[in-house]
């Protein structure tokens, strides 16, 4: 089995755009769940002033086309009118074994 791309991910908005990036980032989380090579994805609240995302996609090709869907790649581009700071991305490996078959 190939190793899976994981992807652990931080938001902190701006004061008075945490509804509003919240509203962006849950639309994000059905249609995501539904592109091929998307393993996992959620998206969770740290109380108010953070959010963190996590997902697992089958392969970092699958994931270079979730980014380059236009709703992310708008998304992308417009991020830091409700961003405090940038996102806080890492880029994971794996080392449990996933439940289920990735092929």
């Amino acid at each position: 089995m190939h190793e899976l791309y994981s992807v652990i991910g931080f938001a902190y908005p701006k004061p008075g755009r945490a509804t509003d990036l919240k509203e962006i980032l849950t639309s994000f989380v059905e249609p995501t769940r539904q592109e091929e090579g998307c393993l996992e994805y959620h998206f969770h609240q740290d109380g108010p002033d953070a959010f963190a995302f996590y997902e697992v996609w089958r392969s970092k090709e699958d994931l270079d086309r979730h980014l380059a869907l236009p709703h992310m790649k708008a998304f992308w581009e417009s991020r830091m009118d409700y961003l405090e700071r940038d996102l806080e991305i890492h880029f994971v490996t794996m080392l449990s074994p996933y439940p289920r078959a990735t092929t």
